[in-house]
């Protein structure tokens, strides 16, 4: 005797629906949240100078700093740059940061650069969303769907 097969609810287009706009509504929402979301870095990055070379550091040492001595704001300054390889005396951009104080060493770093940020970030970031957001979209489809029941 063949068992009766289990009665499915109706699947309703609220129950597949809800979740499909709740994704649109993430992806919007994450999409025009800016550039931070997803690391892009868009704080003031400084102001960018010629720096010399004066103590240079090898590449074998962990977390190496090299000093460098720059011209800003009229004053002949010293600063750290988290770098290595660069030859005594060697010319580097460096990025000064905004609102440095007057006197005393300054962290610097190479310019043009930023931490921990790319531009190709934000559209990898908002496809993995997008994805993310269909896997429990279909998820909750399935949940709502039921088991289903082979007959043999």
């Amino acid at each position: 005797m063949r068992p009766d097969p289990v009665r499915q609810p109706a699947l309703r287009w609220t129950s597949v629906a809800i979740p499909a706009v709740v994704g649109a509504v993430v992806v919007f929402l994450a999409w025009f949240s800016g550039p931070g979301l997803f690391g892009i870095d868009t704080a003031d990055t400084g102001t960018s100078v010629q720096a010399e070379i004066v103590k240079p550091t090898t590449c074998t040492m962990p977390d190496p700093v090299e000093t460098v001595r720059f011209s800003f704001e009229g004053k002949n300054r010293e600063g750290t740059l988290s770098g290595c390889g660069h030859g005594p005396g060697e010319r580097v951009e460096v990025s000064v940061p905004s609102g440095a104080a007057a006197e005393g060493t300054l962290a610097v770093r190479a310019a043009k650069t930023s931490q921990g940020s790319s531009d190709l970030r934000m559209p990898l970031g908002l496809a993995l969303l997008v994805f993310s957001c269909f896997a429990g979209a279909y998820y909750v489809f399935l949940y709502v769907r039921g088991p289903r029941v082979a007959v043999s």
